[in-house]
């Protein structure tokens, strides 16, 4: 599945993934964003890596927020987009306003 997100006045989030009994399963996040520090994404992944696939947005987020931390910086994206992406992916919308 593969879901598209571009942050109003930022930059473009992809995510591609599936599922495997009911949880996400070969998460890839990418774009056109930057991340300091760079294995920043690698956690990005490991975070959404088996959560459930009817999370919402707001727990996926969540989930972000706690494997990078403070000391993470995130240069045109934000968690939240991360999870808008990943929702559509799910949802079957690869583009579009957020819902």
């Amino acid at each position: 599945m593969h879901g598209e997100y571009k942050v109003p006045g930022g930059k473009l989030v992809v995510v591609d993934l599936g599922v495997a009994d009911g949880h996400l399963a070969g998460v890839r996040v990418s774009g056109d964003f930057f991340l300091e520090p760079d294995t920043a994404l690698e956690a990005m992944n490991a975070a959404l890596e088996g959560l459930p696939a009817d999370a919402s947005q707001s727990l996926l987020a969540a989930a972000l927020h706690v494997a990078l931390g403070p000391d993470v910086k995130l240069y045109g994206v934000s968690a939240e987009a991360v999870a808008v992406a990943v929702r559509r992916a799910l949802d079957g919308q690869s583009t579009g306003d957020p819902a």
